[in-house]
């Protein structure tokens, strides 16, 4: 599948797409923002007028079936993923699908069955994978700075935030049905999936999760073991409802430990028994955009350059799935 241009279509043109995603596609090279879509028609003719998008639906099949639309971003809550996914794939369309990918590992199977019998390539936004600061860590690791890794750790917790405190009008992310389980699906899903990236895919999980708090139905704190198929050990713990805002990860080796956060600004630190180091990178404006660069050359040159597939998307899900089974038995 190559395309001369690729041109896309938007379903779900909420907040992701303003500035993350959106006007990347109209930004790079050889790709064209089309089209976009939301149920509430009136939302996407703003959303298409501001962004200077030709069209606009309220119908996501027809978005899908526009003949225009060349590729199918899929921009929704994960409840959607699957449904819109096999649409799209079923028109013969490539798909790139917000993280995570679907509510369980089960759904995305069911994506890259649908997209492998079409023939399409499936994309899937973990853009971390593509960004220069994450790239200076598996640099680092391939050359060895920290020797051979033993284990990596992760913590992150922080306040609740204001929307999960009205019970009356919580956020998709804390719903279940919707989102396929808490915060942590939609948050430490980063976390777990540029460790795949980083590290290699995770083979055994041990996890427990609960809900201490009770502001919504879904688990709210998290504690996670794993097992690397290369032989690294993993620890995570996500709590969502503590006192202050921590976001931090320690990749340990023989020689030496790189700390780097997965969503804050603040430099690369790699500590060996020479001293540290430190490297600093500026956030891309639209965090999307170097993901989507490797999307597109793939589609226009026949390369496979992007370095996230439905397959390590839906490894990420497993993990994830894994990590909260206890709490949903």
């Amino acid at each position: 599948m190559k395309f001369d241009k690729v041109r896309w279509g938007i379903i779900g043109c909420g907040d992701v797409t303003e500035v993350k995603s959106g006007p990347a596609f109209q930004k790079i090279n050889h790709s064209e923002l089309v089209a976009v879509m939301r149920r509430t028609g009136d939302l996407a003719r703003d959303y298409a007028k501001r962004h200077n998008v030709p069209k606009w639906y309220d119908n996501a099949d027809e978005l899908i079936n526009d003949p225009e639309v060349d590729a199918v971003y899929i921009a929704t809550p994960p409840g959607s993923h699957k449904e819109y996914t096999i649409k799209a794939a079923k028109a013969g369309k490539p798909v790139y699908v917000e993280k995570p990918m679907a509510r369980n590992f089960e759904e995305c199977q069911e994506m890259i069955a649908a997209c492998a019998e079409a023939e399409v390539p499936l994309y899937v936004a973990y853009y971390r994978r593509a960004q220069q600061r994450f790239l200076k860590i598996k640099e680092l690791l391939e050359n060895g700075a920290v020797g051979e890794v033993r284990f990596v750790s992760s913590q992150q917790y922080q306040k609740p935030s204001d929307d999960v405190l009205d019970p009356q009008h919580l956020p998709w992310r804390v719903q279940p049905e919707l989102a396929g389980g808490g915060l942590l699906f939609d948050l430490a899903s980063h976390t777990l999936d540029i460790l795949d990236f980083l590290l290699g895919p995770i083979t055994s999980v041990q996890g427990f999760a609960s809900n201490q708090a009770g502001y919504y139905r879904a688990e709210d704190i998290v504690t996670g073991t794993y097992r690397f198929e290369s032989g690294i050990n993993g620890v995570g713990n996500w709590c969502f409802t503590a006192f202050e805002d921590v976001d931090v990860n320690e990749i340990v080796g023989s020689k030496g430990k790189i700390t780097f956060s997965t969503f804050g600004n603040d430099p690369i630190v790699l500590t060996t028994a020479r001293g540290t180091e430190q490297w600093s990178f500026e956030p891309p404006e639209h965090v999307h955009q170097p993901l989507v660069e490797t999307i597109v050359a793939d589609l226009t040159t026949g390369s496979s350059q992007c370095p996230s597939s439905g397959f390590s998307g839906a490894r990420t899900n497993w993990v994830m799935g894994e990590l909260v089974k206890n709490y949903y038995l």
